[in-house]
This record gives C-alpha cells, sequence and structure tokens, in this order.
C-alpha cells in the first residue's frame, strides 16, 4: 500500500507546484511581487491599529502614508 503525501484536503505537493506555476505565467512576477507587498503594508497597518486599541489619534493619521491606488499599480505594471 503506497502512501501518498497530501495536504489541503487531498491535494499533493506537486499539484500545489503546478498552480503556482500557472498563476505566476499569468499574472508575471512584478503584479504578484506588488500584490504581496500591498497585502503586507494593509496586515502591518491592521496589527498596528489593532494594538493601539479603539481609540483613533492624531499621531497614527499623520504618520501613515498613502498606498497606492490600484490603477496606479497598473499603471506601474
Amino acid at each position: 500500500m503506497e502512501v501518498s503525501k497530501r495536504c489541503f484536503g487531498g491535494i499533493s505537493i506537486w499539484q500545489l507546484l503546478i498552480i503556482l506555476l500557472i498563476v505566476l505565467m499569468l499574472f508575471g512576477s512584478r503584479r504578484l511581487r506588488s500584490l504581496g507587498s500591498n497585502l503586507g503594508e494593509a496586515v502591518s497597518g491592521f496589527r498596528r491599529t489593532m494594538g493601539r486599541g479603539e481609540t483613533s489619534s492624531p499621531e497614527l493619521e499623520q504618520t501613515s502614508q498613502p498606498t497606492r491606488t490600484t490603477q496606479e499599480a497598473a499603471e506601474r505594471a
């Protein structure tokens, strides 16, 4: 009886690698990199906000920098 390594509900590692390769070919590395950095900025902003509590402080509004819009990101890609 052969034991295959499965994860994520029956999807093997090789199937995940093929899916990753297809996504990389469709979207390109530049767009995926910008998507990842935008997601990271959103998560870090969320963590900062949750760490400060529910009160809004003027310091947070002054130190936060605006993120690129989707249109600006599309123009750069």
